[in-house]
């Protein structure tokens, strides 16, 4: 895996949950803002998706396995989205929580990709 595209993931993903998180804290639902920040978010993790899937078909394997690491890339792929739309369900304060907890979560499933392919 790309270093670099994985910190910049984890960054842009738990910058999103403090933004969130703020917005929560200040008892504010998801706003469009919001949105547009969870759709940069989810294109890094696209764009992740689709460079792991290149390397594993020209040959190179991660060291914990190849089922597991491509378990996680479709998990970090589909975090932030299944995280906004279920912050579209719950227009209230845990709307905002819903959306900062799936920027933590894809965090720290950077960090378990990283672990998997042997950083």
């Amino acid at each position: 895996m790309l270093t670099v595209l994985t910190l910049v993931t984890g960054v842009a993903a738990l910058l999103l949950a403090a933004w969130c998180g703020w917005a929560a804290y200040r008892d504010q639902p998801t706003k469009d803002w919001h949105f547009i920040g969870m759709a940069v978010v989810s294109l890094l993790g696209v764009i992740q998706l689709v460079i792991g899937i290149v390397q594993l078909a020209r040959g190179e394997k991660p060291e914990q396995g190849t089922a597991i690491f491509v378990a996680y890339l479709l998990g970090a792929f589909a975090c932030v989205p299944a995280a906004g739309f279920m912050s579209l369900a719950e227009r209230t304060r845990w709307g905002s929580v819903t959306a900062a907890a799936g920027g933590v979560v894809l965090a720290v499933l950077q960090v378990r990709l990283f672990d998997i392919w042997g950083g």
